[in-house]
């Protein structure tokens, strides 16, 4: 008997001075995304997300909290995921890197139309909960 089971993923809410670092997406489904990926064998959730914002963004993170967990299984349109959610603080300027053919910096009122996955809804959370609504 064989068992599927969803693929644990991260994602990181970076911080700077400017605003959310977002990057978009080299393979699909393409569009803006939080910076976020697999956790690997043999590693924690949280070194995955550090691994994954330098790997994406260039920047180191820190302050690194758990936000929250999304495990729809429809949040991913390609396989059943499970992501742990993290915010995190960085300086510098952030340039794309693996997976990203871009990468920018927005606040809750200039976001990107093409949001993949449900990182808009990560987003929205995120941004009530910071402003406790």
């Amino acid at each position: 008997m064989s068992h599927r089971n969803p693929l644990p993923t991260v994602d990181i809410i970076i911080e700077t001075d400017k605003g959310i670092v977002l990057i978009k997406r080299t393979n699909p489904p393409h569009g803006w995304a939080i910076p976020g990926g697999f956790i690997e064998y043999g590693e924690s959730a949280e070194q995955a997300a550090q691994r994954e914002a330098e790997e994406e963004t260039g920047l180191h993170i820190e302050h690194i909290k758990q936000f929250h967990t999304y495990s729809d299984p429809d949040r991913d349109p390609r396989f059943h995921t499970i992501s742990v959610v993290f915010s995190a603080r960085a300086q510098g300027t952030p340039r794309p890197d693996s997976d990203a053919i871009d990468v920018g910096i927005f606040n809750e009122n200039n976001l990107p139309d093409q949001i993949v996955f449900d990182h808009r809804k990560i987003l929205d959370d995120f941004f009530k909960k910071r402003y406790n609504v």
